[in-house]
Parts: C-alpha cells; structure tokens; sequence
C-alpha cells in the first residue's frame, strides 16, 4: 500500500494548514479560497477546528499506517464532496468550487493508489 500511504500525504498537508487558517484568520482563508461572500466568524472558525481535528487524525492514520482505514478516507471524502457540491449549487460561492477541487484531487489521488496497490497485491 506504499502508493495509498503516499498519497495520504496531499490529505494530512492540506487539511491542518487549512483548519489553521480558518481557525486564525478566517476572512483571509475565505478570500484566499475565492469566496465572494461574508461568512459568520464563529461558523468558519468551528469548520477550521474540525478539519484541525480531522487532520490530526489523518497524520495519525499515515503515521501509524493504519492501512485498513485508507479506503475508508476515500469513503468519507466522497460524502464531504456531495456535501460541498450541494453547498456550491445552493450559494454559488467560488469557494465551495475550490474546496470540491481540492478535496477531489486527493479522492482521485488516494482511490487510484489504493485500486493499484490492491491490484499489485492481488498479483502476488
């Protein structure tokens, strides 16, 4: 699973740095993300600290390789991009179209190592 494992690492960047942002300086990480609106500061800054929260996770999943929830980052993923689709539709905020962006390129990342590498495994 070296390709999933490696993979994983675009997740464990992106998710604290983010949080960060949102969770310090949550207008800037709003402008930076391209939002044309003006979001609540407590909202963005509770979304900040759960994807903190989540990345902590994610880093330990990757630390520890903890294999067997690799597919499961692919699953989860897959719902926040309904989610983040759905509040794009809804708002027509830019923002939502990025964080779908960058949230698809890890589900695209992750699930074509994890097909390749379990592929590989079932060769040997």
């Amino acid at each position: 699973m070296r390709r999933t494992h490696l993979s994983l690492y675009y997740l464990a960047t992106y998710l604290p740095i983010a949080g960060l942002a949102l969770l310090v300086v949550p207008d800037f990480a709003t402008k930076l993300l391209l939002s044309n609106r003006t979001y609540d500061d407590v909202f963005t800054r509770l979304a900040g600290a759960l994807l903190l929260a989540l990345g902590v996770l994610i880093i330990q999943i990757v630390r520890l390789r903890i294999e067997a929830l690799y597919a499961t980052t692919v699953a989860v993923r897959l719902g926040l991009l309904a989610a983040v689709g759905a509040l794009f539709i809804r708002t027509s905020d830019p923002f939502f179209a990025v964080i779908f962006a960058i949230i698809a390129i890890g589900v695209i990342l992750t699930g074509v190592s994890l097909y390749l590498d379990r592929r590989a495994e079932a060769r040997r």
